[in-house]
């Protein structure tokens, strides 16, 4: 035939297939669509469920880490009942009832708190986070308790391997401290919030650390400390610790006689406390000296002096002056009564006019300056031999060290 092929010249049939027969030839369904997402599935369910189990052993085993390197310290942590949960997610370690018993302190104490949960994720499972559900109580063994904090909120978070941490901060939200012992019974502390916050910066734990260490507290008072503690303050103070041998379990201070050998220091970046009347701002630099005291120079500004000035106590040193002119070693409120003994109200002018020349001359002494462009005056806070003077004023004593 021409026009064909001779290929199609040599096909013994060349009908058409009908195309009815054409569709009944059955199609192969290919699997591996469905069976490969499952299969990915399974397996990756399984790798996590390895890596959980991995993870929360590596997070247990970094949780029992601290727990020994705390008693090596002679801090000695129990728990009533505990456990692990979490998964798939996290790893989760639960204390019920927890208790610390602390030997190394004088005199020894014990501390309680209602719950603690550690939790750590499973990418990162050296980072434990810990929330404590209080109230916490402190006593001596065997005693009923003498102080006890609460708060709404209380978190804990501690990276790095044991025993050396890498940082470490705790933070409190609407903390309060009670003494409850006795009939002195007062609120000792209590904020709106409170964080303190400590990393290393140079060196190594095992190697002298440097150490960053930041407080923030907003709204706190301690009225049963200092009478400037009793309206509420908020601030912010970075400082870095130089001199420390090694972070190993000891207490603090040997911690500081290891600074005081090393030549070491307490370097204040930054500090700012603020009153609702007044603002200090300042940087400087202590050492502790082989009495285990603090000596040092901290420039300080401060916006509000006369607010400060009438609180610092004054009318203590004036009563002690006063007995010591009676041969009398009395309270001080009672040196001050002999003024109003001898003309009722002259205690007080006597404050009033002992407060307004010392404001008067540490205006004069200082160099102006602003803060927040309120008027302030630059002044020096000197720390001697653990007494603290700003400018010429005593302002109390620092307990040594070690």
């Amino acid at each position: 035939m021409s026009g064909e092929s001779p290929l199609n010249m040599m096909r013994t049939d060349r009908r058409p297939v009908p195309r009815h027969r054409a569709a009944a030839v059955p199609r192969r369904r290919r699997l591996w669509p469905v069976i490969a997402p499952v299969a990915i599935v399974v397996v990756v369910a399984v790798g996590w469920c390895g890596l959980w189990y991995y993870a929360a052993s590596v997070a247990d085993r970094t949780l029992a880490g601290w727990v020994a390197r705390e008693a090596a310290a002679g801090r000695a942590y129990s728990c009533g009942s505990q456990g692990i949960s979490g998964f798939p997610f996290r790893i989760e370690a639960r204390c019920v009832a927890a208790a610390a018993a602390l030997n190394s302190n004088r005199p020894p104490l014990a501390v309680a708190a209602k719950d603690i949960t550690f939790t750590a994720q499973v990418y990162r499972p050296t980072l434990l986070v810990g929330e404590i559900t209080g109230p916490l109580t402190v006593a001596q063994p065997g005693e009923p308790p003498s102080f006890v904090a609460t708060w709404s909120l209380a978190r804990m978070s501690l990276s790095g391997l044991p025993p050396e941490p890498e940082s470490v901060s705790v933070t409190l939200d609407r903390p309060r401290l009670d003494h409850v012992a006795g009939a002195n019974a007062a609120t000792v502390f209590a904020a709106e919030r409170a964080e303190v916050q400590g990393r290393i910066v140079g060196g190594s734990a095992d190697n002298h650390p440097v150490i960053d260490a930041v407080l923030q507290f907003a709204s706190a008072t301690a009225p049963t400390l200092h009478p400037l503690l009793a309206e509420p303050l908020n601030g912010d103070i970075d400082a870095v610790l130089r001199g420390f041998k090694d972070l190993a379990p000891k207490p603090w201070a040997e911690r500081f006689r290891d600074m005081q050998a090393a030549a070491g220091n307490i370097e204040i970046k930054s500090l700012r406390i603020e009153r609702a009347d007044a603002i200090v701002v300042g940087s400087g630099t202590l050492t502790v000296n082989e009495r285990g005291k603090l000596d040092g120079l901290v420039r300080v500004a401060v916006a509000g002096i006369e607010h400060i000035v009438p609180l610092l106590g004054v009318d203590r040193l004036i009563g002690r002056g006063i007995d010591r002119l009676n041969g009398s070693s009395s309270q001080s409120a009672q040196g001050l009564a002999a003024l109003d003994r001898l003309m009722p109200g002259l205690s007080g002018v006597v404050r009033e006019g002992t407060n307004a020349s010392l404001i008067d001359n540490l205006k004069k002494m200082g160099q102006p300056t602003e803060i927040d462009k309120k008027p302030a005056i630059v002044l020096p806070l000197r720390f001697s031999d653990g007494l603290v003077y700003l400018g010429m004023i005593p302002l109390g004593e620092v307990p040594p060290l070690f």
